[in-house]
This record gives C-alpha cells, structure tokens and sequence, in this order.
C-alpha cells in the first residue's frame, strides 16, 4: 500500500500541516470519488426506476402528475450532472497540482471551504466578489 494512499477513518485536513500536501490531496480525492459514486449511484436508480414505470395511465390527471414528476427528477438529474463534470474537474485539478488555490487570486482557498464545497475553485472572498458582480449585471 502506498504511504499517501493510508488515511486513518476520522482523518481531516488540519490548518497546522502544510496545504495541500499529500494527506490532504489524498482526503480529497477520496471525498471527490464518493460523491461521485454516490451520485452516479442515484443515477442508475433513477433510470431503472424510469424504465420500469413506463405505463399507460388512463387518467389525465394521474399521467399529468407522473409526468410532473418524471420532470422534476431529469431535471435533478442533469443539476448531479453537471455536478460529476464539477467533480472530474476537481479531480484533475489534484492530478495537476492546482486543487486547493483560488483560480482568481492564486491563494489557498481554506480548509473548511473544501470541506464543505469540496469542488470549490475560489476563495470564498473571490466568490463573494464574483456573485455580487454577478448581482450587479443581472438588475442591468
């Protein structure tokens, strides 16, 4: 077994190590892989789910209402989509060197940030700084 590849159960990325050394990249990736599975997991359920319970329902207003919900979960779907790119991306970012720095500003984006939006590509100044420019040019 691989010295970075050994994490203890209950290991977190602490502030007194150094950033990004290769306990935390390796905390990370398998934060990132689970996510990942787990959302791909969701997936496949969904598409059985969808492929079992194609059936003619006479009534209008029940078919409308499976419709509905049919609806509501491709579009939750295609949200987790997007999200396994976020994750890919992320991945790379750890392959390459770059996960964990603000794309923005070049600092380390903290801990506690990647812990809880482990795909976070800025500091949580820099998006601040991004949704409030964001907000500005939407009331245009």
């Amino acid at each position: 077994m691989k010295q970075e590849s050994f994490l203890p159960e209950d290991y977190r990325p602490a502030e007194d190590e150094p950033f990004m050394n290769e306990r935390h990249l390796e905390y990370f990736r398998r934060k990132l892989i689970t996510w990942k599975n787990e959302l791909l997991d969701e997936t496949r359920d969904t598409i059985e789910g969808l492929q079992e319970s194609t059936r003619n329902i006479p009534d209008v207003a029940d078919r409308a209402s499976e419709e509905t919900d049919r609806a509501i979960e491709l579009r939750t779907r295609d949200r987790q989509r997007k999200l396994v790119a976020k994750i890919n991306a992320a991945l790379r970012r750890i392959d390459e060197g770059e996960y964990g720095y603000c794309e923005v500003t070049g600092e380390p984006i903290s801990l506690k940030r990647l812990d809880a939006r482990p795909i976070a590509t800025m500091s949580l100044e820099a998006q601040e700084r991004h949704e409030r420019r964001e907000k500005v040019h939407r009331e245009d």
